[in-house]
């Protein structure tokens, strides 16, 4: 019986290490200027200063070229019609798409939300680019977008970057109001950014090019 139980544990440690193992991400190998930031409020850094939003944070991090492309109050729909001006025509190497609160405080249908980053994901990766798409989900949270968008990031084979404001919007001391971070917020969101997208840019080489 033990002996059993010893297979089936080691089944399952093998199945988890599978299931963790970092995934194929479509466009590896892109080729662009650098990192475009698309988003609403939380990319634009409302309740911050103007250089403490996380694209700033996150472009001291990797030493690479990074746009705040965040709008405050964006929705998906507004979105997707300055993908082409705001995102594609900068020719990025790697899109971090960071929507859906607007589309939620709206009552948009769940599925308008996720049909219309499903279409800037085909747009940017049509492009040549990597995308990244960040879940904003804490706890209960919007936890229905976080599956969609999960589910979303496996089929088109994007990086996706979970809980981003968890322990974020529980600690008055990392926000300027009841959902938006502050300076300490943002940085810590640039921080779970930077480690999700670390080994693709490692992967992609272009951390050593910006060190030439």
């Amino acid at each position: 019986m033990r002996k059993n139980s010893f297979y089936l544990a080691v089944i399952i440690l093998i199945f988890g290490l599978t299931a963790c193992a970092k995934r194929e991400i479509k466009n590896i190998d892109a080729k662009g200027a650098g990192i475009v930031c698309f988003g609403d409020s939380i990319t634009f850094g409302y309740g911050a200063t103007p250089g403490e939003d996380y694209p700033s944070a996150l472009a001291k991090m990797v030493d690479i070229p990074v746009i705040n492309a965040g709008i405050d109050g964006d929705t998906t729909s507004e979105a997707l019609k300055r993908v082409k001006s705001d995102v594609l025509d900068r020719s990025p190497f790697l899109v971090i798409i960071e929507f859906s609160g607007n589309d939620f405080l709206r009552k948009v249908p769940k599925e308008v939300t996720l049909y219309n980053i499903r279409a800037m994901v085909e747009q940017i990766q049509a492009k040549g680019a990597m995308v990244g798409i960040v879940d904003i989900s804490a706890g209960m949270f919007l936890a229905e977008y976080r599956k969609g968008l999960s589910k979303l990031a496996r089929e088109k084979e994007a990086i996706f970057i979970p809980h981003i404001l968890s322990g974020i919007i529980t600690n008055p001391r990392m926000k300027s109001d009841f959902l938006h971070p502050n300076a300490l917020g943002y940085k810590m969101i640039a921080q779970r950014i930077y480690r999700a997208i670390m080994p693709y840019l490692k992967q992609n080489g272009v951390l050593n090019k910006s060190k030439k």
